[in-house]
C-alpha cells in the first residue's frame, strides 16, 4: 500500500499539463477528483481494497476529457493515459491485477455498471456519490456495493457536492 497524498501530488503534476478543462473549478476538475479521492478512501476501507487504487482512478479517471458533456471515449483515453504512465515509470504502487483493476474501472466508470471486483465496483461509487455537482442524487440502484448505498453515505456525499444551503432535486 501507498502514501495517498503522494499519489495525489504525482497524479496532479502529470494531469495538469495536459488537462483541457477548467482544472480547478470545473465539473470534472479538482474539486471533483478531490470529492471522488475522500469517497474511495472511504469505501477502499470498507471493502478491504488497495487505496491506492482508488486514489489513482479519482485523479485520472476523467483527466482526459476533451469536453464537460458528451465525451463517450473518456474512460477509455484515461486508461491508456494510465497505460503510459505505468511505462514511464510514473504508477509504481500497484499489483498487475491492481493495475488492471485501474485501467477497467476508468475505461467502464462512465457505463452503468454495477457487478465487479470490489477494487472496480469502489472506483465506480466513489465517482458516482459525486453525481449530486450536476444536479443528480446518487440512486442506491444504480450504486454498487452496500456502503455506498447507505442513506447516510449518500447524504453527506450530496452536502459534499452542492454545499449546504443548495438543495438539489429529489429522484422522482
Amino acid at each position: 500500500m501507498s502514501d495517498g497524498n503522494a499519489i495525489v501530488r504525482k497524479a496532479l503534476a502529470v494531469v495538469r499539463p495536459c488537462f483541457r478543462l477548467d482544472f480547478a473549478d470545473g465539473i470534472h476538475g479538482v474539486p471533483h477528483w478531490s470529492r471522488v479521492w475522500f469517497h474511495g478512501r472511504t469505501l477502499a476501507a470498507k471493502l478491504d481494497v488497495n487505496p491506492a487504487i482508488l486514489a489513482w482512478f479519482a485523479f485520472l479517471h476523467d483527466s482526459q476529457r476533451h469536453n464537460d458533456n458528451h465525451d463517450p471515449r473518456h474512460g477509455s483515453r484515461a486508461a491508456d493515459f494510465a497505460s503510459r504512465l505505468r511505462r514511464d515509470g510514473v504508477i509504481q504502487e500497484l499489483s498487475d491485477r491492481e493495475f488492471e483493476h485501474l485501467c477497467e474501472a476508468m475505461r467502464l466508470h462512465s457505463d452503468g455498471h454495477t457487478t465487479g471486483e470490489p477494487a472496480i465496483l469502489a472506483c465506480w461509487d466513489a465517482d458516482r456519490l459525486d453525481l449530486a455537482r450536476v444536479g443528480i442524487e446518487p440512486d442506491p440502484v444504480r450504486l454498487c456495493t452496500g456502503p455506498a448505498r447507505q442513506a447516510q453515505v449518500i447524504e453527506v456525499a450530496m452536502r459534499m457536492a452542492v454545499g449546504r444551503r443548495r438543495r438539489i432535486q429529489p429522484r422522482s
